[in-house]
């Protein structure tokens, strides 16, 4: 079982705009043809943050054309925040706040033998590896620069921490980074 961060980010390291608008990234590349079909089978609960999980519920007419529903996982998620956000009808969604181990303890329970994807955004994932839970980054880095926006993880990183695992090209607009995280905790 791993802890893992898969996401995609603009060139200069941004995940969404200012505005957490994703349209930039739609047109880089067919999420069929990437890593994601095999990443997704192996996922058994996700966390994610309220910038995203909102992204989601803004975009549930878009999302279910995609996705046939407007939640688009069938596996538990836990998302983290301090307010109250709205609740998607037939979605397995827990609520979170405060320090993100008590949640990662009761989502390895819930994961049983597969991993847990850390959706978004890049603090969040941050909030994980400050904890010494993160295990791996699978970041996918597209052809276009936001110059502003969302940070990919709003962290120092220093070597050795992280390891380069693969790179893969993706297409003509995208290329995937894996990374293990070294020294956890």
């Amino acid at each position: 079982m791993k802890t893992q961060y898969y996401t995609a980010t603009s060139l200069d390291g941004f995940l969404a705009t200012e505005e957490d608008s994703l349209d930039w990234l739609f047109p880089l590349g067919d999420i069929n043809s990437s890593s994601y079909p095999g990443f997704i089978s192996e996922v058994g609960a996700l966390a994610m943050g309220s910038s995203t999980y909102e992204w989601i519920v803004r975009n549930a007419e878009q999302v279910a054309k995609e996705t046939g529903s407007p939640w688009p996982y069938d596996k538990p998620a836990w998302v983290f925040s301090s307010r109250k956000l709205p609740v998607i009808d037939g979605a397995d969604i827990h609520f979170s706040t405060g320090d993100v181990r008590q949640a990662h303890e009761e989502m390895k329970v819930a994961a049983k033998d597969k991993n847990i994807w850390i959706v978004g955004g890049g603090d969040l994932a941050g909030q994980f590896y400050d904890a010494g839970l993160l295990d791996e980054l699978i970041i996918q880095v597209g052809s276009a620069t936001l110059a502003k926006g969302k940070p990919l993880f709003p962290r120092r990183v220093l070597s050795p921490t992280l390891s380069l695992i693969s790179v893969q090209k993706m297409g003509v607009g995208m290329a995937e980074l894996r990374y293990k995280v070294n020294n956890n905790g």
